[in-house]
């Protein structure tokens, strides 16, 4: 089965089983209350960390090299916002996650990893280069 349908599916009923466990301990209005509360707290601290990340982009410009570590940041910091506003409890622990610096780096870290192992596992059976004929067309004739 394709992962992003997996996902599409999971993920809602993940969220509906959560409401309602919640939602019987605590009460409906109280689930709701907390579900806007995480919302618009996290997207606040999203936003500032942003700011923090461009800040930290900007000085590493000024120094003549490349922010790559910011970029990853602010998209990640994107997508946690977006996990924040979605309504849910797992979506919203999950963005929380990603907005925390020390969290973030340890998560992006987990994935950057990943892939480095990945392409250190590939293997090329050819070397790659390019040639260049020597001579003039004179020393060919026969």
């Amino acid at each position: 089965m394709n992962t992003v349908l997996i996902l599409i599916i999971g993920i809602p009923l993940i969220e509906i089983y959560l409401f309602i466990k919640i939602g019987s301990q605590i009460g409906a209005f109280n689930t709701v209350l907390l579900i806007l509360t995480t919302a618009i707290a996290g997207v606040a601290y999203a936003r500032y960390e942003g700011f923090n990340t461009l800040k930290s982009g900007i000085s590493q410009l000024i120094k003549n090299e490349i922010p790559i570590y910011e970029i990853i940041s602010g998209a990640t910091l994107a997508f946690a916002a977006f996990l924040l506003i979605f309504p849910g409890f797992a979506t919203d622990i999950l963005g929380i996650l990603l907005v925390i610096p020390i969290t973030r780096k340890l998560i992006l870290r987990i994935f950057i990893n990943k892939k480095k192992y990945e392409k250190k596992s590939e293997k090329k059976n050819y070397i790659d280069g390019e040639f260049e004929e020597l001579g003039n067309d004179d020393d060919k004739k026969i």
